[in-house]
């Protein structure tokens, strides 16, 4: 499969090799970043990252660079192996110099959405692998059962309980969301939010819920935002989506009607629209697009290909 045919952020495996097993090697671990190949990817506390100055690769530092830019800082977390070289994250805080690693790294901060469609496939994954991890680590502070302080263990990627009567282990997690594309006889139902640009509309989605299949999920969330019946529903992609801890499962379903009932709070705006009516919209600038680092893009994508023989991005290009 080629980066090319991938979401955004997808595809990490193919490149990066997570060495989970080898996680709580404590003496392996520490030789790995002391190594002179090791690399090191600094997120500052809102969750952005440095970049050369010209945008297009993450200002990675070498354990040296660590050393003498930030010597007091804990060990770091363990990305895995990439390159025959080890990839770490090191998760700064508000108490860290901020503004002088800007000058001495040579280096401008970004965040995700602004970096993910710049960077390398492979970068991109790496940053928002990062970014995940981070977030958790951050709001991951305290036992759910017992309320004691928790310490992170397995190189960052487990937290235990520091309470000998309890000693529980936190995993990272993720929360399971779903995206669908709705079609019924030569249209697509996409809808629009109250607080996004004029003229935008995206695919659907919502939050799986406990107990709940993908494939319900896909069901009961366009069935609340729209009114509109789902029968079929096949799988697409998926995304990772560490804005802030999402996984988003994309699907493509057929509705029984086109029959729209909008409940309040939902969405703003609900429609239908054939290929024809996205090309003419796109062209006189009354419909935009979800932005493309998102798998809304690739299925808007995806259907137009498969339907009208249209390219989305020959389209949005062409505005």
């Amino acid at each position: 499969m080629s980066s090319a045919s991938l979401n955004v952020f997808a595809g990490l495996s193919l490149v990066l090799d997570r060495v989970a097993e080898r996680r709580d090697e404590a003496d392996w671990v520490d030789a790995l970043a002391a190594s002179a190949e090791a690399r090191y990817l600094l997120l500052d506390p809102a969750g952005e990252t440095w970049l050369h100055e010209a945008g297009e690769a993450l200002r990675w530092l070498s354990d040296a660079e660590r050393r003498a830019l930030l010597p007091a800082q804990p060990v770091a977390s363990l990305l895995g192996l990439a390159g025959g070289r080890a990839h770490f994250l090191l998760a700064l805080d508000a108490a860290d110099a901020l503004d002088e690693l800007d000058t001495r790294l040579a280096a401008r901060r970004a965040n995700l959405r602004e970096a993910g469609l710049r960077l390398s496939a492979d970068e991109a994954g790496l940053f928002a692998y990062a970014k995940g991890l981070a977030h958790w680590q951050r709001e991951t502070r305290y036992c759910a059962a017992c309320g004691a302080p928790l310490r992170l263990v397995a190189s960052g990627h487990r937290a235990q309980c520091t309470n000998p009567a309890c000693g529980r282990l936190h995993f990272p997690r993720t929360d399971a969301a779903v995206i669908v594309i709705v079609e019924h006889e030569g249209a697509c139902l996409l809808g629009r939010q109250a607080g996004w640009p004029p003229g935008r509309y995206s695919t659907l989605a919502g939050f799986v819920e406990p107990g709940e299949s993908l494939e319900d999920a896909v069901r009961r969330e366009v069935a609340e935002e729209s009114g509109v019946p789902v029968d079929e529903v096949r799988y697409h992609s998926s995304q990772p989506w560490p804005l802030p801890a999402s996984l988003m499962v994309g699907f493509t379903a057929t509705a029984r009607s086109r029959a729209i009932r909008r409940r309040d709070g939902e969405l703003e705006d609900a429609r239908w629209f054939t290929p024809a009516d996205i090309a003419a919209g796109l062209a006189d600038g009354s419909l935009a697009m979800p932005s493309r680092l998102s798998v809304s893009y690739r299925l808007i994508a995806h259907w137009l290909r498969e339907r009208a023989g249209l390219e989305l991005d020959a389209l949005v290009a062409g505005r």
